[in-house]
């Protein structure tokens, strides 16, 4: 890194800002850009099949006073649980900072879920209202105990509430749920203090710049979408792209020409379409990110062929924000080595440490962690009444936050990703728990048990394989693989079904009942094996 003292420094500008004294978080990400010689600059861009739709800060005050106003007559206030079952669109963006204006805590839901996966997250969260959409409300379970709105439905004709409801730095602000690993989905609560992180991978990470036409492309019912495409451009004073239609290559290529978009953020998924399908990025682009999953050089060879700059990696969790970037600031760019996804950002200390949890170095794998006494930008506390995963999660009387990611580190501070050291699935830029998933499947009245991996695909990355075990005297049919893979869409997520299904006998399991899934992928690597023989 280069000039280490001038770094501190600006880590320090931040957490003053964020950490010193109390705030209102939608203050931070519009109030305090309402302002003279401000009010009218873009704070949010909606791109739909009847046009463009511009709000400044000056309309993005007002639209998230009057939601703050109506969830205010509904008894919402601050502490209170609110959330949202909504696509990309205004109202989603308005509420949000509704909701944070009168110091409620946001619990987002990401519209693909279906009716099980929505339920497990309002019962744990304890969320008291929801707000959703004709398109969504089927999915929210009658048995829930929430207020609903709907969206499409609703006039909204209260006061407008024009206060910012002052909180601790430690208070939460966002209950988002990650995808199951070795259980089921995790609380994660996210406080004030956060978005000194968040704004220091908007300015370093991806270097959005004022000029900047800017597009974070992830759903913000996911972290990389919430913290970087929402909040993030608000706190720097700038504006994200909202397509209101569902990704498709053909409309995401041509939007990134038609708004003339500087400066792109997406899944690799979303760079392997547009090279699936023989498109050229645009000329007018001058940055692009990654985040996800692990991105594979032919793709960043093809971004670099296709409009002459690279595809810069960067990793992150639900728990940290981002941590260890390629970095697009000129201040902190270096030479991009083939595989690495960067290094740590200013304000962590990001290590690799062995079984024993010792620091390891000089390119030896090992577990990669975060050093919490030295990271000040670092804000985890632990999952929302878990303890018991909590204290998983950190080691040597929390000295380390532990990824749960496997990797390494050279001695010049660069990172690759070798393996995850939990059986998460990454498809398509979505984290998916495979207990989710099998769940889900077990849940089917022909299915008595399955395990599910992830399978390598040249286009998602990763694509989920079940493996199914029926009950006694279930027929297989041809239509059984359908049904299956149907009975996921519509149950847990339309981003989490099985592509591929294996009717088995039996699965490999531990003594103590555990799936070994580690063999089941074997089993599915020596199987394409012998398919390309």
């Amino acid at each position: 890194m280069k000039d280490a003292e001038s770094w501190d420094d600006r880590v320090a500008q931040l957490l003053q800002t964020y950490r010193s004294s109390r705030g209102n978080p939608a203050w931070y990400m519009v109030g305090r850009h309402n302002v003279q010689g401000h009010s009218q600059k873009p704070a949010a861009v909606f791109l739909s099949d009847s046009g463009c739709t511009v709000w400044s800060y000056a309309d993005l005050d007002h639209h998230s006073a009057r939601w703050a106003g109506y969830l205010r007559d509904l008894g919402v206030k601050a502490g209170t649980k609110v959330a949202t079952l909504l696509p990309k669109c205004p109202e989603l963006v308005a509420a949000s900072l509704g909701i944070w204006r009168l110091g409620a805590v946001y619990v987002p839901l990401f519209t693909a879920f279906g009716v099980e996966a929505v339920d497990y997250r309002l019962k744990k969260s304890q969320t008291e209202v929801v707000l959703s959409n004709d398109a969504n409300m089927s999915k929210i379970p009658s048995a829930v105990n929430v207020q609903l709105v709907n969206v499409d439905r609703t006039d909204r004709q209260s006061a407008l509430w024009n206060d910012w409801e002052e909180m601790s730095s430690d208070e939460p602000i966002i209950l988002l749920y990650t995808s199951g690993t070795t259980g089921y989905p995790k609380g994660v609560p996210v406080p004030i203090r956060a978005l000194a992180s968040f704004e220091a991978y908007m300015r370093w990470g991806l270097a959005v710049k004022e000029d900047d036409r800017f597009w974070n492309i992830a759903d913000p019912g996911w972290a990389y979408g919430l913290y970087y495409g929402l909040i993030g451009p608000l706190l720097i004073g700038q504006a994200n792209h909202w397509l209101m239609r569902p990704f498709d290559p053909n409309t995401a290529i041509q939007t990134l020409k038609d708004q003339k978009i500087t400066n792109f953020a997406a899944a690799p998924t979303v760079y392997r379409s547009f090279r699936a399908h023989g498109y050229d990025l645009p000329s007018t682009l001058r940055t692009l990110s990654s985040a996800g999953e692990p991105l594979n050089a032919s793709v960043v060879d093809w971004a670099r062929a296709s409009v002459g700059i690279p595809i810069l990696d960067h990793y992150g969790q639900t728990e940290l924000g981002m941590v260890v970037n390629n970095h697009q600031s000129a201040l902190l760019s270096r030479p991009v080595k083939t595989g690495s996804m960067g290094q740590a950002m200013p304000g962590f200390r990001v290590v690799v440490l062995d079984d024993s949890g010792e620091e390891i170095s000089s390119k030896r794998q090992g577990q990669i962690a975060i050093d919490v006494r030295n990271s000040p930008l670092f804000w985890f506390e632990g999952y929302y009444q878990d303890p018991q995963a909590t204290a998983e999660r950190f080691i040597h009387d929390g000295r380390y936050y532990l990824t749960g990611d496997m990797g390494s580190v050279d001695d010049e501070g660069d990172f690759v990703f070798t393996s995850r050291a939990d059986d998460v699935i990454l498809s398509a830029g979505y984290r998916i728990g495979p207990v989710e998933v099998e769940s889900t499947l077990n849940s089917h009245p022909f299915v008595a048990e399955s395990a599910a991996i992830g399978i390598p695909d040249t286009l998602r990355g990763e694509v989920i394989k079940a493996f199914v075990v029926l009950r006694p005297d279930v027929e297989v049919t041809p239509q059984l693989q359908s049904e299956l893979q149907t009975w996921v869409k519509e149950r847990l997520a339309k981003t989490a079904y099985p592509r591929e299904i294996a009717i088995v006998g039996e699965l490999p399991k531990t003594p103590s009942g555990k799936i070994q899934r580690y063999i089941l992928r074997q089993q599915a690597t020596q199987s394409s094996s012998t398919m390309e023989q």
